[in-house]
């Protein structure tokens, strides 16, 4: 390699490490409290979650709509409500959920409850996450050497997805494909090409830990496999985070490989620093990052980056 192409590298790679990080915080998911008491389920709590993450330091808000008594409640009626309430304290963009536990009973339909909020441009989400395949979802018990939950699967079929991504792009919302392995984004980028996610793309690369073993390990390791396999000859960002595992562990590594992060008590008690609250946490993540020379985006600059309407 001549010296001029070196230097083009170079100057390539520090625009990539310097570009300003992405965090989304991941609040609840189906977290119960017996871990942390800080989970967020009701409306309020979950806004005021949203409000202080969002003075921490994140620019969009995952949430999993919830009962009072923390069961799953995947309706419009609840979600629009959240949505509304959040929308009231703070400018953080909203990323709600699909379902999948809570609304598996017709996979083809888990999209209709985003597309009744998205007629309502006050409801209507910024982001919404789109698993781009199916896997296992048991849990392994390694005190008792066996498996829980080992005939639970989620569904993504293809033509399933498919009709998520022809939903969202006609409804006008920016997809986040969620990746649980190399076969996940290899899917997502097919989609791409058929354009039905315009560029930039916005890959989550969801890892697992501790009893979940169908993603790639919660390690440097682990993102690493995925990141050669990420489009080369498409814009796009990607964003990490670990279901069942300490994301704040990997958090300088995420950083220093120029992505972007998805932290929240909602994958993970982190029971060993306490059972921080999610703006804690968000804190924590954005110190991390900005001691390794990455500023943190603001909702606008989100806007920006993945050329969100």
């Amino acid at each position: 390699m001549n010296q001029s192409s070196s230097t083009a590298g170079t100057s390539r790679e520090k625009q990539t490490m310097l570009r300003k990080m992405i965090v989304e915080a991941r609040v609840n998911e189906y977290a119960m409290r017996d871990d942390n008491p800080n989970v967020p389920w009701t409306a309020d709590e979950i806004a005021e979650t949203a409000a202080r993450c969002r003075e921490a330091g994140a620019s969009i808000l995952h949430f999993h709509a919830r009962a009072d008594d923390g069961a799953p409640l995947h309706t419009a009626e609840k979600n629009a409500e959240i949505i509304r309430k959040v929308r009231q304290k703070c400018d953080i963009l909203i990323l709600p959920t699909l379902g999948f536990f809570a609304n598996d009973t017709d996979p083809n339909a888990r999209i209709d409850c985003i597309l009744e909020l998205a007629r309502d441009p006050q409801t209507k989400p910024d982001i919404v996450p789109i698993d781009t395949g199916s896997t296992n979802l048991d849990v392994f018990d390694r005190d008792k050497l066996v498996f829980e939950h080992s005939e639970r699967i989620y569904e993504n079929r293809t033509a399933a997805v498919e009709h998520y991504f022809r939903s969202l792009k006609s409804a006008g919302i920016k997809p986040k494909m969620t990746c649980w392995s190399i076969g996940f984004v290899r899917r997502a980028i097919a989609f791409m090409e058929m354009g039905l996610v315009a560029a930039p793309g916005y890959f989550l690369l969801n890892m697992t830990d501790g009893p979940y073993l169908t993603g790639h390990p919660g390690t440097l390791e682990g993102l690493d496999a995925f990141l050669p396999f990420l489009p080369k000859q498409i814009r796009h960002t990607w964003t990490a985070n670990i279901v069942g595992g300490n994301l704040l562990a990997l958090c300088e590594g995420v950083a220093r490989r120029g992505g972007n992060i998805a932290p929240g008590i909602g994958d993970y008690p982190y029971v060993e620093y306490g059972c921080p609250t999610n703006e804690e946490l968000v804190r924590r993540t954005c110190d991390i990052a900005r001691n390794c020379g990455r500023e943190i985006a603001s909702p606008d600059d989100v806007r920006e980056m993945l050329e969100i309407c």
